[in-house]
């Protein structure tokens, strides 16, 4: 897993079925990744309501919030829209996983993503990262924190 201190490999996925979201498009912005297993499970949909209900949190620290997991792009819209989701859900679906590799974070044997956090600063560099077990929500604590590190420097 990618730790504080790496480069944030750039990538572009699809946040909509036709549109895609490229990370170095949000240099000058913190950037917060939040991995999660799959769209419609209790512990992703519930840590994915907490992020809706914390954006303007995230918004005062100049912070962007995509998540992501290998569900395909039409999982995402669906399950975006039956949440009533504010922020992009980016969908590491074709080749799978291959985003979520390259952050560390793929679990070969569920073939899904770990539930991992990153927050990212306006370089592009990874300033806080935190694997979660995957039947915990991480909350919103720790990205806070870290974002507020970002703040005071």
């Amino acid at each position: 897993m990618l730790q504080k201190n790496d480069v944030a490999p750039d990538f572009s996925l699809f946040a909509t079925p036709d549109q895609k979201i490229t990370l170095s498009e949000f240099k000058g912005q913190n950037v917060i990744l939040a991995f999660y297993p799959a769209d419609w499970s209790p512990v992703c949909s519930d840590q994915m309501a907490l992020y809706n209900e914390t954006l303007k949190f995230f918004k005062e620290y100049d912070a962007e919030i995509f998540g992501i997991s290998v569900d395909s792009k039409w999982s995402h819209l669906a399950f975006s829209q039956s949440r009533n989701l504010h922020f992009p859900l980016l969908a590491d679906f074709e080749p799978k996983g291959e985003v979520t590799k390259q952050y560390g974070v793929y679990d070969d044997a569920e073939g899904e993503c770990k539930r991992a956090l990153f927050v990212i600063d306006k370089e592009g560099i990874i300033q806080w990262s935190y694997l979660s077990p995957t039947a915990i929500n991480p909350g919103a604590d720790g990205i806070l924190q870290a974002l507020e590190t970002l703040k005071s420097k």
